[in-house]
Formats: C-alpha cells, structure tokens, sequence
C-alpha cells in the first residue's frame, strides 16, 4: 500500500471517530426545576389611557348685537373680570340718532292718532243723529284704526332704537378670566345673522376639566365617578388628580377610529393648568387594595407526571364536588410533592390575580416549571365552569 493510501485511511478513521463521540457519551439523566412563590397581599389595579384638552368648565364666548365702530376697550388678556363689568363699547351717535328719530315719527302719530279720536268722535255723534252718510262714519274709523297701528308700529321701533342703543355697551355675562381679545378701538363689527365674538372668558380657572378621548374598545370600562390620573407636557414628572363627571353617548370618528368624550373633574388651585394642555389620561377603572394575590402565571399551569422526574404529582381532589365558577386550577408545592387545587379567584391586572379562597398566605405555589421532557404553561388549563381572566385590547 502506497504512503498516500495510509495517509487518506489515517485521515477517514480520525473523522469517523470524531463523528460518534456525541453518540458515545451517556446521555445525562432528566432534570427538572420548579420556581414557586407565595401569595402576597398587594394592590390590583386596571386602567384606561387616552389622551384629551385641559379645558374651562364653563366658557363663554361675548359679541354684540349691533352693528358699528368700536369705540372704547377696558379689557385686556388675562383680565379678571365680574358679572355686569363694562367690556367695550360701540360707537353710540348714529344708534342715539335712530333712537330720536323713531321718538320724533312716534310724536307725530300720537298727534296724528288724538286728531282722529276727535274727529272719530264727532262723525260718531253726527252719525247717531244722521247727519251724515254711513260711508263718512267708516271713513272717519278707518283712520282711526290706522292711526292706532302707526303708533304701535313707531313704539316698537323706539323700544328697538333704546335696545340697540344699550347693546352698544358690551358686559360681562360672568366672573371670570378674558382668553381671548379679537376687537382693538376703531374696528368695525357687523351683526348680521351671526354675533360676531369680541371676547371669550372663562369662568373659573381654578376649576377646570380634561375632554378625553377614550377609544370604543375601552368605554365600557368607564364610568362616573373613577378616579383620574394625568399629566401634561408643561410640569414633567407631576401628577394631577381628576374624577369622571361624564361619559358622552356621542360617539366621534375619525379616520375610521371610533372615540368616545369622558369629562374628567380636575381642580386647578394653583392654576398651573393652562386652557389647552395636552394631557395623558389614565383612568382607574378598577382598584383593590389589601388583597391576597399570586402571579397570574400560577393559573392554569399544566403539569404532566412524566414531565418532573423526581416530584410527586397528585391531581386536584374532587370530594368538595366540581369546581365553582370562577375558580381557577393551582399547584401547591410541598416539598417533592405538587398538589393540584382549585381556587377561587377574583379581579386581575394581568401580572397578578387575587384570591379570594382556597389557599393560605403560607402555601408555595407554583408559577413555573422546566425540565428536560415537555412541561409547558397553559393558560385556561381549568375547569369549564371557571372563566379566563380578564382580557383588554
């Protein structure tokens, strides 16, 4: 055999041996780990987040009722203003014209109306003695009656005249902050079929609202009363508290997204929130505090015997009958002994779930399992009586 043929046999024998060393080591026995914890009195809490507008809870947009040239301004941003305060005024002399020409045409017709009562009179007295025609008599009450319907007519429009001359002078409807300021002196401002806005004033900044938009996946959550958490981007870091006042049943969309308004109470005392602020919402839809809880990963873990070499799997017992609804299947560890039960479980968060009975605070409960062999979770591994816990989008 030629030195190159030994040398290419050499070469073949040392891979093959190199290929069956994993084949030739002992496969090592099956472990398996379990990871317990036991229950905790704690805090379960669900939420809602949205985002919405810091807004007033009562603002007021004041415009006029007539037309003309601003004539004074008493008010500027931010004033603080009281109900019946003088705001502005609009020029008053072609209003104080129209006034005294309707009080000079409404003289005219009482004079006019006095002359025709009296010759009313007279035609009536001569018609009783027929002296005169019948068509004289009507005549003579015609006029009357005219002159009757010129003096209503010329009332109206002094009393119109003296309104529009009061509206010139423009007053606050409410305590409160001026917004905003759209009229500088020598503007003019025409009434027609819209009252054009002057001012807008905010009743009290020291109490204000969050408008929010909470998505139609989540609104059934809501409810008065719930306790509100926000921030804005102006205070980074700081909190604000609020309460819902209101779940609006007018449902807004936009771009295909469904949204509901909640009013959310937020006292302002120091007036940091500003008309307009963005806020991050979070809404408290349930709290429980002081609970007994264990972590929602215990619930409904499936565990096979072949799986825990090592541990003694004893299945839940069935001498309390089948399980209630709204239990929930759990193993206790004891020692290498794994004990199935069925509990009864209340609201959850999510990471945690409360329990309302069934264990102690003392019991090792399980919240995972490994091992070599297949040992895998499985949430709703439970009786068909039990619900799942809760689920959000």
């Amino acid at each position: 055999m030629s030195r190159k043929k030994i040398i290419l046999l050499a070469v073949a024998v040392v891979v093959v041996v190199l290929l069956l060393i994993p084949f030739l080591k002992k496969k090592p026995a099956p472990t398996a780990s379990v990871k317990a914890a036991t229950p905790v009195v704690a805090t379960i809490l669900n939420s809602v987040s949205a985002t919405g507008t810091v807004e007033p809870i009562e603002q007021v947009e004041v415009g006029t009722q007539v037309s003309g040239i601003v004539d004074k301004v008493y008010v500027e941003y931010n004033s603080v203003v009281k109900k019946g305060q003088l705001l502005a005024e609009i020029d008053k002399s072609t209003l104080k014209a129209r006034l005294l020409q309707s009080k000079a045409s409404l003289a005219a017709a009482e004079n006019e109306l006095t002359y025709q009562t009296q010759n009313f009179n007279r035609t009536k007295k001569l018609a009783e003695a027929e002296m005169v025609s019948e068509t004289e008599y009507e005549s003579a009450l015609y006029k009357l009656n005219n002159a009757k319907t010129t003096v209503d007519r010329l009332k109206s429009e002094v009393e119109q005249a003296e309104v529009n001359l009061y509206y010139a002078e423009i007053y606050s409807p409410i305590d409160g902050v001026v917004l905003d300021k759209v009229v500088e002196v020598g503007q003019t401002v025409a009434a027609s079929f819209n009252t054009p806005t002057m001012f807008t004033i905010a009743k009290d900044l020291k109490q204000m609202q969050v408008e929010a938009a909470v998505d139609e996946a989540d609104i059934g959550q809501v409810a008065e009363g719930q306790r509100v958490e926000f921030s804005v981007d102006a205070y980074p870091g700081e909190i604000f508290t609020g309460t819902v006042t209101q779940v609006r049943l007018m449902p807004v969309t936009n771009n295909n997204v469904v949204t509901y308004t909640v009013i959310i109470d937020a006292p302002n005392p120091e007036l940091k929130l500003k008309p307009g602020l963005t806020a991050v919402v979070t809404i408290i839809t349930s709290e429980k505090h002081d609970v007994l809880t264990i972590p929602q990963s215990a619930i409904g873990l499936m565990i096979m015997p072949e799986s825990l070499p090592g541990f003694e799997i004893v299945p839940p017992s069935m001498q309390q009958g089948p399980p209630k609804r709204g239990s929930s299947l759990v193993w206790i560890k004891e020692g290498n002994k794994l004990q199935a039960k069925f509990v009864e479980t209340g609201v959850s968060d999510r990471a945690n779930v409360e329990v309302l009975g069934g264990i102690a605070e003392t019991d090792s409960i399980v919240i995972s399992v490994g091992s070599t062999s297949n040992s895998m979770p499985m949430e709703g591994f439970s009786s068909p009586f039990m619900p799942g816990p809760p689920r959000r989008r």
